[in-house]
């Protein structure tokens, strides 16, 4: 399953179906949904709409969310703070280093970001989950896991949501952490435009989700 998402940029909610987009998603053999959301005009752009109200497992698409609670926390100084590799090697090289959060984020490096929420632990972790209102809010399965086999679970609407509130400063966190998130977000960019997104693939299922989600 691969769900797409894009925020793009006041109080009647607009929600136009695109059927049409399935064609993208069978020729991968894939069931999915896609939400683009604009902002100026407060309407939506849906394919699959009852699926993009479904919850999956957020998989790397958290480390967003992760990030903010690490710099809230003051667990991790700053995105250039440096966490040691723990030597064991993994299947990706990139990963087989010292990183910071800018290369940790950029590399989606699992190791970085289930020690940064080894350090701000369940009470910190969950104070912000539920403050924030984070998908179903359940952290079960571990401090390290959760948001990989663990409870956690958040639909593509709810991603726009958050998405909408980060870009408006509205989320419970300091305006500092979420500066610094939003700089470590860029995915590409041009004199034109910038794209932040993040990544995600929950592979440790039966069922594995990808997620593509960002403004």
């Amino acid at each position: 399953m691969l769900v797409l998402l894009l925020s793009v940029y006041s109080y009647y909610q607009k929600i136009e179906e695109r059927k049409e987009l399935k064609k993208y998603f069978d020729e991968y053999g894939h069931e999915g949904c896609f939400v683009l959301y604009d902002l100026k005009k407060d309407s939506y752009l849906k394919y699959n709409p009852e699926r993009c109200a479904e919850e999956f497992i957020p998989a790397s698409t958290f480390k967003i969310f992760n990030s903010l609670v690490g710099l809230e926390t003051d667990v991790v100084k700053d995105e250039f703070e440096i966490f040691k590799w723990d030597s064991v090697k993994r299947f990706y090289d990139k990963w087989n280093q010292d990183l910071d959060m800018v290369n940790a984020f950029k590399y989606s490096a699992v190791w970085f970001y289930q020690e940064l929420a080894r350090r701000i632990g369940e009470e910190k972790m969950q104070q912000y989950i539920t403050l924030n209102h984070y998908g179903n809010e359940d952290i079960s399965g571990g401090i390290d896991l959760f948001w990989l086999n663990g409870g956690l679970r958040i639909s593509a609407d709810e991603q726009i949501e958050m998405l909408k509130k980060l870009y408006k400063n509205d989320l419970e966190f300091s305006q500092r952490s979420m500066d610094i998130v939003k700089q470590i977000m860029i995915y590409d960019q041009t004199e034109a435009y910038i794209i932040r997104a993040k990544t995600g693939w929950a592979m440790r299922g039966e069922d594995q989700i990808g997620w593509f989600i960002g403004y």
